[in-house]
């Protein structure tokens, strides 16, 4: 979900639930080490990861559209009004008219504008050695040399406030991994997801196992790291938007649904395109870029040259047993509920039960 229809955070006290399922940093929160499909790139230095909005672009543009399209329901009400049945015509139907457009004109000035002219993806850096993460936010149009895009930073502590934050929608309750950021008074100044969204109960012992996943490589580092789910392309061709456009309704969908959805597919397909093409790569200031620089030996940099990255290679290579499938480990230190999913449900009914199921580590 994008995060510009989530606003409603700032200035307010972090909501309790969230509170109450906050994500430590030194310990596991479940049994399992993985990652679903949320990273670009890793090494010794730091992981790059993705944010929700990133694997639903295709969604919020095709709806900017169709908003657009609808800003033409307030001329021709006026039409119908004051040309097509003058008689009809009067002052609130003006007002009327003039109210519609502006309605969808809203929500096209506040949805289309990240997704048009603003950056391909959003990556947010893990920094081992900064013990910080950098989540780049907004492109900044006028940046001064060096500057780079707007970069938020968030320090890799046990004060920072990283949760699971639930979310009621039209399509069902979703969770996100937050990072949220207070001021003196404990209300919300900036708030962040970061990697993926989860839908449903059923889904959070992945949730648990990503956040593993990324403690796992703060903490240890990444030798012994499983490879990720695959390593999404910074470089989106049109077979990598199609891929998105399909897989985002559902990644083990029947062939039927896929042919049946087809005609929204490929239009999501053409949407996620041209997103794309009006916007441009981010660029990280200068300050981080140097303490960014990989050892031209780092034996854990990857993607690397043989590697598969995106949807389709990756799926290929899989195919050819040229890339691990499911590709997980076990958490250390863990002395909890063997099973993920016991775990995750006992969890979020009761959170304190489920932090004292864990060992803290040395």
């Amino acid at each position: 979900m994008d995060e510009r229809v989530m606003r409603k955070s700032i200035g307010k006290p972090v909501p309790d639930w969230d509170l109450a399922h906050r994500l430590p940093i030194g310990r596991p929160g479940g049994p399992d080490v993985q990652d679903f499909g949320a990273t670009f790139s890793i090494n010794s230095l730091f992981m790059d990861a993705i944010e929700p909005s990133f694997l639903e672009k295709q969604w919020f543009i095709t709806g900017v559209l169709l908003a657009f399209v609808f800003i033409g329901i307030g001329p021709y009400i006026y039409w119908l009004t004051n040309i097509r049945y003058p008689y009809a015509g009067n002052i609130l139907g003006d007002v009327f008219a003039v109210c519609v457009s502006l309605v969808f004109a809203s929500i096209v000035w506040k949805l289309g504008r990240g997704l048009l002219f603003g950056l391909r993806h959003r990556p947010i850096r893990f920094h081992r050695e900064a013990r910080k993460l950098y989540a780049i936010r907004a492109r900044r149009f006028f940046a001064k040399p060096g500057e780079g895009d707007v970069v938020w930073e968030a320090p890799w502590t046990e004060d920072s406030i990283f949760c699971l934050h639930r979310e009621t929608t039209s399509f069902g309750t979703v969770f996100h991994i937050r990072h949220y950021t207070i001021d003196d008074h404990g209300n919300v100044t900036r708030v962040f997801s970061i990697g993926r969204e989860w839908t449903g109960r059923l889904q959070v012992e992945m949730a648990l196992a990503q956040w593993n996943y990324w403690c796992a490589y703060m903490n240890d580092g990444p030798n012994g790291l499983p490879k990720p789910m695959l390593f999404h392309t910074q470089r989106e061709t049109s077979r990598e938007s199609f891929l998105f456009s399909m897989y985002s309704f559902g990644m083990r969908a029947p062939v039927l649904v896929r042919l049946m959805m087809m005609p929204l597919i490929l239009v999501f397909t053409v949407m996620r395109i041209i997103a794309n093409a009006t916007c441009r790569d981010p660029v990280w200031p200068d300050s981080i870029e140097r303490i960014s620089v990989i050892a031209s030996d780092d034996p854990y940099a990857e993607p690397r040259p043989g590697t598969p990255v995106g949807w389709g290679d990756t799926v290929l290579a899989q195919q050819r047993g040229e890339y691990p499938n499911d590709p997980k480990s076990r958490a250390q230190d863990w002395s909890g509920e063997s099973d993920g999913s016991l775990n995750a449900a006992a969890w979020l009914d009761n959170p304190a039960a489920g932090r004292g199921r864990v060992t803290q580590r040395a």
